[in-house]
């Protein structure tokens, strides 16, 4: 079936060429008959010129012709420099390595380089149609989509040998615009050619542009300039920037930098900036009073407590998950806070004697005086203290949301305390420090 719909899409789309092409005819020609009425008859000749070069045949086969002009790639030279003359790159290369790559991308864009005048071949190819496309067929060697409108065997074949030519990889060649790093091999050195990914670029372009204008996101939105509740979740990318190729003439560079007006965002990729403490905590009575921890998490707090005053009437699945991820977010907070207190130049720290902390968040918070203190690590290898630092962090939360005019108590508690993340976050601290401790 998807044939078929490829066949129709090609008809359809020589068709639109054809109708753009002769309204255009059309126009300039009412001008010049305006000034001289006797070329009327080389317009009506002119005119079916034009109209017999767009028949489907005649103008697949001068596509086709035009096809080795361009070539599919993933990783265009002229992104780099507009007048580079090496080669460009179509990369086939499939990994789940964990880095955001173009390999990593399931399936990766085909861009288009070379005569700008001959993009119209590359949107033919590129174009899917139920899933499927002219290029991709190309690549599978069928040509099932183009047989129905060839008139002979030896014209299919001429567009089948002229299309593959935008599929072609030419030996690569490297120029003096492009970025070169010679790296030193035995007897010599190994040139590499750094190239830019389109087809990164393109599934960035298009996964941003989804989140930042489609209808959920404008619903979204408008919940949020009406303080009101929305189950979707708002995605928002601070900082970015956007660098700009081809000037006025994107197309200049390729066709997927033209369709995205020559545009790239670019995201931030500074690494965080850490607070660190130049000392321990020593008058802090309890890690859930103000402090580090109250700050860190006092956004994700008001969007808990704006989630549950605004749908106290109603609990669905979506709310009650939203709710848990908001409360996931905090538990999140606070093991990052308590890592950071959790220092081995501060072992022992507990001991001061200015320190306040309570008993079982000193077990928590100073894992390092276990190596010098015998009934210190006997009281941490007991179960006790990590249930008495869940249920202080149950008491903190339905705390603050009492605070806010809502109505917890012991059943919340119990819950808040019990939260599978929570336990996650202290067996994967605990598992931690144990590796830190035997490496």
């Amino acid at each position: 079936m998807s044939q078929q719909e490829l066949t129709a899409f090609i008809v359809e789309y020589i068709a639109g060429r054809r109708q753009a092409k002769l309204e255009a005819f059309d126009k300039a020609s009412a001008k010049r008959l305006a000034a001289d009425p006797t070329e009327e008859g080389d317009i009506l000749q002119a005119r079916r010129e034009l109209e017999l070069r767009y028949t489907v045949p005649n103008w697949l086969t001068e596509a086709a012709k035009r096809a080795g002009q361009i070539s599919l790639v993933t990783h265009a030279a002229k992104f780099t420099h507009g007048d580079a003359k090496n080669s460009s790159i179509f990369s086939e290369t499939i990994a789940c390595e964990g880095y955001l790559s173009t390999a990593t991308l399931s399936q990766p864009a085909a861009d288009a380089v070379g005569n700008a005048a001959a993009l119209d071949v590359a949107k033919l190819l590129q174009t899917e149609v139920a899933g499927d496309s002219l290029l991709a067929c190309l690549k599978r060697n069928e040509a099932s989509p183009l047989a129905p409108l060839a008139e002979s065997p030896q014209q299919l074949s001429e567009w089948v040998d002229g299309f593959s030519c935008a599929l072609t990889v030419k030996d690569p060649t490297s120029h003096k615009l492009a970025k070169q790093v010679y790296f030193p091999v035995d007897g010599g050195y190994h040139l590499l050619n750094p190239l830019f990914s389109s087809s990164l670029a393109q599934a960035l372009h298009q996964r941003m542009v989804a989140l930042r204008f489609s209808e959920q996101t404008k619903a979204l939105w408008q919940a949020r300039r009406k303080n009101e509740w929305h189950p979707g979740m708002l995605v928002i990318f601070p900082d970015t920037a956007v660098v700009n190729f081809g000037g006025t003439k994107p197309q200049n560079i390729s066709a997927l930098n033209s369709g995205r007006g020559g545009r790239t965002w670019l995201l931030p990729a500074r690494p965080p900036v850490w607070e660190s403490q130049d000392k321990p905590p020593l008058a802090m009575a309890t890690l859930f009073g103000p402090g580090a921890f109250d700050r860190v998490t006092r956004q994700a707090r008001r969007q808990l407590i704006h989630l549950l005053i605004s749908t106290e009437e109603t609990q669905n699945r979506h709310i009650r998950r939203q709710r848990d991820q908001y409360i996931d977010e905090i538990i999140d907070l606070l093991f990052n806070v308590a890592a950071g207190i959790q220092r081995r130049d501060w072992a022992g720290w507990t001991l001061e004697e200015g320190c306040t902390l309570k008993a079982h968040q000193r077990l928590w918070l100073d894992p390092w005086r276990t190596e010098t203190d015998e009934a210190f690590r006997s009281g941490r290898e007991s179960d006790d203290w990590q249930k008495c630092v869940a249920d202080d962090f149950a008491l903190w939360l339905n705390g603050h949301l009492k605070r806010a005019g809502l109505s917890m108590g012991l059943t919340e508690r119990r819950e808040w305390r019990t939260k599978p993340r929570f336990q996650y976050r202290l067996r994967e601290m605990e598992r931690a420090l144990t590796r830190y401790r035997d490496a």
